[in-house]
């Protein structure tokens, strides 16, 4: 792990040099599960180079009452999308009753959709009994892919490694327990947001993220 500035060309450019990276890591036979959008493009790059397979596990923030960027919580998609709540976070908040219960069944309507344009009638690998390797563009304060872990574990993964280009340390510490191995290119003395490693950091776009997932199936990383 390194801890000097690194600036990134775009997601693609983190995801060539993170997978040499997770290579030195990963477990035999890995499933590459990316967080969509953003973590789309850098799991393709390391599922081509690990020629494994890409899947998609889609999680949606649960915000809170007008600030939607603190996170109450996230909802898991899975064989039943699962709400992870932060009880600290609820507990700080307070928010309305059946606040939660709207915004999660609003975020379900959402993964509905995504998982239609992304998988349309595939069936998607299960993560059941597999060496997973977890990927995002980045990570801020890690409540969503911490969100991610929990449901992954509960799923009975054999071994879950989490691979980011960037993070502050403070969040990787947080996380450490919950994963088998982290591997991250990047941890800022000064951390303030994740696109500001990038020199292009444009939304991902659903169009993007289901080309993607189209040339891994084609180009045999997804017959595992």
């Amino acid at each position: 792990m390194f801890t000097g500035p690194v600036f990134f060309e775009n997601r693609a450019d983190a995801g060539r040099r993170l997978a040499q990276a997770v290579a030195v890591e990963a477990p035999p036979e890995p499933l590459v599960m990316a967080l969509p959008r953003g973590g789309v493009p850098v799991a393709f790059e390391i599922a081509t180079y690990l020629r494994a397979p890409l899947e998609v596990l889609i999680v949606r923030k649960i915000g809170a009452p007008g600030h939607q960027e603190f996170g109450l919580g996230a909802l898991v998609d899975g064989e039943e999308a699962e709400l992870v709540l932060n009880r600290e976070a609820v507990r700080l908040v307070r928010p309305p009753r059946g606040y939660i219960a709207a915004e999660a069944e609003r975020q379900r309507a959402e993964i509905a959709r995504r998982r239609v344009l992304y998988l349309g009638d595939r069936e998607p690998h299960s993560p059941r009994d597999r060496n997973v390797v977890l990927v995002d563009d980045g990570i801020a304060t890690g409540g969503t892919i911490r969100a991610a872990i929990q449901a992954l574990r509960r799923t009975g993964v054999r071994s879950l490694l989490l691979a980011v280009p960037v993070a502050p340390a403070s969040a990787l510490a947080s996380l450490r327990p919950s994963v088998d191995g982290i591997v991250c290119l990047s941890t800022p003395a000064f951390f303030r947001a994740v696109g500001l490693h990038y020199r292009d950091f444009e939304q991902t776009s659903d169009a993007e993220v289901m080309t993607l997932i189209s040339r891994a199936r084609a180009g045999g990383c997804d017959d595992a």
